[in-house]
């Protein structure tokens, strides 16, 4: 074996003990490659810092405005807003930051978008409750809860009648140009938004009496003294005038198809008033005097036979039912009993009877009129 020589080392031999304990010094760090200086990559770390610090930026803004599109909102009460129709949803968006519905349209804005629901806003009068957030109000307005008003249209109305009810309604809007028809209206209580027109309203009432007249006439008897679906609606305008008792109705009903099949005219007092004065026969209670009854009446049943030549006024479901499912009965007469009702006969004895019975009862009341009774 030969003797190795320890290797050479660049570190000094220590002067003393303590120097030969000190721990040697750590090698400098290497400097920075040429790639990492690089303008191109320095740039590129710039950008994603940039995107990086964009993206955190994004997230907690959107973050924030998720915590205030499902937070509560400003109002303090509930408020009833008009969205007019054909608007979009940024005019949208600002109508409810005026009225203080919302307090931030772009937030309410960017909730629809990420939502999807652009343009399914609907228009309509809406009412907003207490504190709504824009999520609740944005749902409101998809869905279309708007509030819906009523209007009501008594049964055995004229056109003439039903075209002022209208009229007189001030969540409506437009004009009527033209009285409808006799009888092509179902009277009914429908319900509709603010800012619907009143043609609009006119057109349901023409399109709900087609379907119900259609539905009466298929389920009609045969053997009824009626041939067509408008002979139906001229005597259920007469059976609705004639009485307001749900529970007569079929009864009178039954009374004129007697009548009709036995040929005999049906002698109606509503008939004669309607040929008088029209769609405004029924506006105000009327008397019947000798002369009206004898002057020449198109409409009057005293004078001509069978059904007069258009209806007298719009009947309701009630009175064509009655129509086309009439009470079983012989009965050729009736006049007011003083109670409401009338008093039934078969024959023209029992309704003499009765009409002397009704004019004492009439008497009873003017002399009870003149002395202040």
């Amino acid at each position: 074996m030969t003797d190795r020589q320890p290797e050479s080392s660049s570190r000094p031999a220590p002067r003393s003990p303590r120097e030969a304990i000190q721990p040697e010094p750590a090698p400098p760090p290497p400097g920075a490659s040429r790639r990492a200086r690089h303008p191109v990559v320095v740039a590129l770390s710039g950008v994603f810092t940039f995107l990086l610090l964009l993206i955190i930026a994004g997230g907690a803004v959107l973050y924030i405005g998720v915590l205030q599109f499902e937070g509560d909102g400003p109002l303090e009460q509930a408020r009833t807003v008009m969205v007019p129709r054909g608007q979009g949803t940024r005019d949208i968006a600002q109508l409810l930051e005026r009225e203080g519905v919302i307090d931030q349209s772009w937030v309410f804005l960017g909730g629809v978008a990420l939502s999807q629901a652009r343009g399914d806003l609907k228009a309509g009068e809406y009412l907003f409750p207490e504190r709504a957030s824009m999520r609740e109000v944005m749902d409101i307005l998809v869905e279309g809860k708007a509030i819906l008003h009523t209007v009501t249209i008594p049964e055995g109305y004229t056109s003439a009648q039903i075209v002022r009810r209208l009229q007189e309604d001030e969540t409506l809007v437009g004009q009527i140009e033209e009285i409808p028809a006799e009888g092509t209206l179902l009277p009914e209580t429908y319900k509709f938004n603010r800012g619907t027109t009143r043609k609009q309203m006119l057109d349901r009432m023409a399109r709900a009496h087609d379907r119900v007249v259609a539905e009466m006439w298929d389920r009609r008897d045969e053997d009824l003294p009626i041939e067509t679906p408008e002979q139906m609606i001229i005597l259920a305008s007469i059976v609705e005038k004639e009485t307001g008792r749900a529970d007569e109705r079929p009864r009178v009903a039954a009374v004129f198809h007697n009548r009709l099949r036995q040929r005999m005219r049906l002698q109606s007092d509503p008939t004669i008033l309607y040929g008088l004065f029209g769609g405004n026969a029924f506006d105000e209670p009327r008397t019947i005097t000798r002369s009206q009854l004898d002057a020449p009446n198109p409409y009057s049943t005293y004078q001509i036979n069978g059904l007069p030549p258009t209806p007298i006024g719009n009947p309701g479901r009630a009175a064509l039912e009655a129509v086309i499912n009439p009470a079983e009965t012989n009965e050729l007469y009736f006049v007011a009993d003083g109670t409401g009702g009338h008093a039934f006969a078969k024959t023209l004895d029992e309704h003499n009877q009765n009409v002397a019975k009704w004019r004492a009862i009439e008497r009873e009341r003017a002399e009870g009129a003149s002395n202040g009774g």
